[in-house]
């Protein structure tokens, strides 16, 4: 069965937030590994999309500490992807995000009391949204997967790909793409099973 990935992408979207999870798994889908990567918009996020429900989301941030309208924060303060986020949780889908992309997730409630991380420079507003901050590179609740900043793309995809074909698969795509990893923060809920395949 395979599991689609989609990373939402808005306008003010840091481009290496969003493209370096989408190299991993790419990589990983042209070996074989049972999983789909594509890049979304808004629309097709609140539509389910047109290939149907994904089984991860993938947000990526940009913009959030200079407080722009194009960016992570305007989305926040237009809440159109936050509630487009929370939707996507609710019919299945696991989050995940990448560096300020864990303020538009914080904006849903979803990581209100949950292990969490996002750019150092935006971990007191992480804080402030209910989050238990984690400084790691990668944490892994479950449901729920947070990156820091925004070279930590590339270990959140490889998370990813870690849940969703193996260890084996990780560290093959690790290797052709020299990726030196990090740690992994495991949450509580990280022993959970992953969302289920759409």
């Amino acid at each position: 069965m395979t599991t689609a990935v989609e990373i939402v992408l808005f306008d003010g979207w840091d481009e290496l937030d969003a493209l370096a999870p989408f190299e991993v798994l790419r990589q990983a889908e042209r070996r074989g590994a049972p999983l789909s990567c594509r890049l979304v918009t808004l629309g097709e996020v609140r539509a389910a999309a047109p290939l149907g429900r994904p089984g991860w989301l993938v947000v990526p941030g940009g913009g959030w500490n200079g407080r722009a309208e194009r960016g992570a924060w305007g989305e926040v303060q237009r809440g159109h992807l936050p509630r487009a986020v929370g939707e996507a949780h609710a019919r299945g889908a696991g989050v995940a995000s990448v560096c300020t992309g864990a303020l538009i997730v914080a904006a849903t409630g979803l990581l209100r009391g949950r292990p969490a991380v996002t750019h150092r420079s935006a971990l007191g507003d992480l804080a402030r949204a209910g989050a238990e901050v984690v400084e790691a590179r990668v944490v892994d609740d479950g449901d729920l997967v947070t990156a820091g900043g925004v070279t930590s793309g590339l270990d959140l995809g490889l998370r990813l790909l870690d849940r969703l074909a193996g260890p084996a698969a990780a560290a093959e795509v690790a290797a052709e793409m020299e990726i030196v990893r990090g740690p992994v923060h495991l949450g509580p809920r990280a022993g959970a099973a992953a969302p289920p395949a759409p």
